[in-house]
């Protein structure tokens, strides 16, 4: 009798602790948590060398990995994300990934936006709408279909293109480890644009082959974003890390205040 009441204090002592433990694990830290979105023809470890570098600083950190196979999907993924995070969340999305984070950074958690050489359309818009003022970038005529209506970028395309920045090793393989997106996901359109209600940060490329420097540009001058240029291909996080991990920084630091 003595030995199973001593048990049930040690069990009831270590409901106790884990109760304990579990209000501080879920305790809101001030610092956001960074969410990084992919574009089209990457995954998730498109933000391999950014992701030390905020680390480093000491702030949590989540990529999401996007199916592309349509907005509406890739929205869903990256909000399931923001959603599994303890407090605010700074949303990052690099190219394709700006038409998502316009979508899901209407989530309440998202204090900030911050768009690398990225799409960032209005309310309505598609992608294949989002430039179509403008000429068409040398990139997009690399891309190839499959027979499922998926886009790919040739090779060729990925090391003169894409990242004409990178060493010519590194961008072979970033070709055959592309995420391919559906084509018919150009044609989808927002329903939200967060950067209205959101403060912003841009990255514009200035040697970007896929989306008209011109035009990114224009999209962080009509967004009301704060903007950094950088002498990059249309992979900066790639090329530039460093700088690129110091605007999510600055994102970070005016969220956390």
């Amino acid at each position: 009798m003595r030995h199973y009441t001593t048990l049930a204090l040690a069990l009831a002592l270590l409901g106790t602790t884990a109760t304990t433990s579990a209000v501080a694990a879920t305790a809101v830290d001030p610092t956001p948590t960074v969410v990084l979105v992919h574009g089209a023809f990457a995954d998730g470890s498109d933000w391999s060398k950014v992701i030390p570098l905020l680390q480093a600083k000491g702030i949590k950190v989540r990529a999401v990995q996007n199916g592309l196979n349509s907005l509406g999907d890739d929205v869903a993924a990256t909000q399931r994300t923001i959603d599994s995070q303890p407090g605010k969340v700074v949303l990052v999305g690099h190219s394709w990934g700006g038409m998502v984070i316009t979508e899901a950074g209407a989530n309440d958690k998202v204090s900030a936006l911050v768009y690398v050489a990225a799409f960032a359309p209005s309310v309505g818009q598609s992608a294949g709408e989002v430039g179509k003022d403008y000429p068409t970038p040398p990139g997009i005529t690399k891309l190839v279909p499959d027979v499922g209506g998926y886009l790919s970028i040739t090779p060729e395309g990925m090391r003169d293109d894409f990242a004409q920045d990178l060493p010519a090793a590194q961008t072979a393989v970033m070709a055959v480890t592309q995420g391919p997106i559906q084509a018919k996901a150009f044609g989808d359109k927002t329903t939200v644009a967060a950067w209205k209600t959101k403060p912003s940060w841009y990255i514009v490329s200035e040697n970007d082959h896929m989306i008209q420097p011109d035009l990114e540009r224009a999209l962080a001058k009509k967004i009301g974003a704060k903007v950094t240029s950088l002498p990059t291909s249309h992979v900066p996080q790639q090329s530039r890390p460093a700088d690129v991990a110091r605007v999510i920084i600055d994102a970070v630091e005016a969220s956390s205040k």
